[in-house]
């Protein structure tokens, strides 16, 4: 049924079109200090417009994940292009505020139609180790785009280039995945079975599937709280905040791309619950050390957060396999989601904090790292509580007859 597409030209244009979703990620992260000056934004503003791009990205990956199979990933592909382009496009001629924020919900709406489309879509097309092995490539850009792209907005920052100008460097992968789309056929669903929205919706309140829908929500948060404010928390630490965050993202790239023998090894409740203790390290040693020290922390960081999302999405593809598309659409929903919900009060522990410290006496740059080591401690409640709950499932999973796999994320 699926062998006459064009395979390469559209897992390729899957890959450029998640590098633009790294791209819209990482360039926000680099500029948002620029933003918060030109217009005038406090952090928590600077919070609501980065909910934005996590609250877009859930609405349309959990509509796409509804009519996935009625709709096609073609016409789902067409939107996200539509919606990266307005979105980027309205971030560049912003007049202020309100600007901001829409334009941000656009870019987030792209972003959550391309993990609609693209992860059934190359399930479809491959199967067994292949699909497990393309499936894992595929979501190794994402932080590999970050990577590229906090190396861009770092170095563009460094020549003193605007905001603007770095908008415009996301519009590249944009379209390269437009032309590479092109004209091509895609691929009819594989399984016939997961197409039964019925099906879906019945296995959705499985209590697996529950437990994982809560668990979902600190996964994300905890990946993806520290990585949005590095710019701001960590400016004054010493240390290039876009090279952690580059650092970060080019370790996940590589933990994800040998993810198969380590998911192996530990299992994905093993796996996760390793990662939660990795990343409550992390972030509390990003909340007291300086200078050089901090680019370690990174790696320790990194390998923590690494495996969040794609081991979570394959434990609901092999563990509450009849949820289908809907049901990996449904937990990449929830952690973006939370993301959105939990910005503007990460930017609000940071006015607060700056507020409490500069009655303390400090101001400048004492003042700036003083207020991020305090939002850093706070956002370590995230991945604590992730022990607790991994632990929990670890024990609940252990005696589970299902064979392990490796993730199909």
């Amino acid at each position: 049924m699926n062998e006459n597409i064009n395979k390469s030209a559209l897992f390729n244009g899957s890959c450029f079109a998640l590098i633009t979703t790294a791209f819209t990620f990482s360039i926000r992260a680099g500029i948002l200090p620029q933003l918060g000056e030109d217009f005038g934004l406090s952090a928590a503003q600077l919070g609501f417009i980065n909910s934005m791009w996590f609250l877009g990205f859930p609405i349309s990956m959990i509509i796409g994940g509804i009519v996935y199979h009625s709709f096609g990933p073609k016409n789902i592909m067409r939107v996200a292009f539509v919606a990266h382009t307005l979105g980027i496009l309205l971030t560049i001629y912003a007049g202020g505020y309100t600007t901001l924020l829409i334009s941000t919900l656009f870019i987030g709406f792209g972003n959550g139609c391309t993990e609609a489309a693209c992860n059934p879509m190359i399930a479809d097309m491959y199967s067994g180790v292949k699909m497990n092995k393309m499936l894992n490539r595929f979501h190794m850009w994402f932080p590999g785009g970050i990577m590229v792209g906090a190396l861009i907005s770092s170095f563009m920052t460094g020549l003193n280039l605007g905001w603007e100008a770095q908008m415009w460097v996301t519009m590249i992968p944009t379209v390269i995945y437009a032309v590479l789309f092109f004209g091509k056929t895609f691929p009819k669903a594989k399984v016939e079975g997961a197409t039964s929205l019925l099906n879906n919706f019945k296995a959705l309140f499985s209590p697996v599937f529950l437990f994982l829908f809560v668990c979902m929500a600190f996964t994300a948060i905890s990946e993806f709280g520290p990585q949005q404010w590095v710019n701001i928390i960590l400016a004054s630490s010493g240390a290039d905040a876009m090279i952690i965050l580059a650092m970060t993202t080019g370790v996940m790239a590589v933990a994800r791309f040998f993810a198969g023998p380590v998911v192996e090894k530990l299992g994905q409740t093993g796996v996760l619950l390793t990662g939660a203790c990795l990343a409550t390290i992390g972030i509390l040693l990003f909340s007291v050390v300086t200078g050089p020290i901090a680019y370690v922390v990174a790696i320790i960081f990194a390998l923590g957060v690494a495996y969040f999302w794609p081991i979570m999405v394959g434990a609901v593809a092999q563990r509450v396999p009849l949820s289908g598309a809907l049901g990996m659409s449904i937990i990449g929903g929830i952690g973006m989601f939370s993301t959105a919900i939990f910005q503007p009060i990460i930017g609000g522990w940071i006015d607060s904090s700056r507020a409490e410290k500069s009655a303390e006496g400090l101001s400048g740059d004492a003042l700036e790292l003083a207020a991020g080591q305090a939002t850093l401690q706070n956002m370590a409640f995230f991945p604590i509580l992730l022990i607790v709950l991994f632990t929990i499932f670890f024990f609940w999973q252990k005696n589970s007859k299902k064979t392990e796999a490796v993730s199909p994320a």
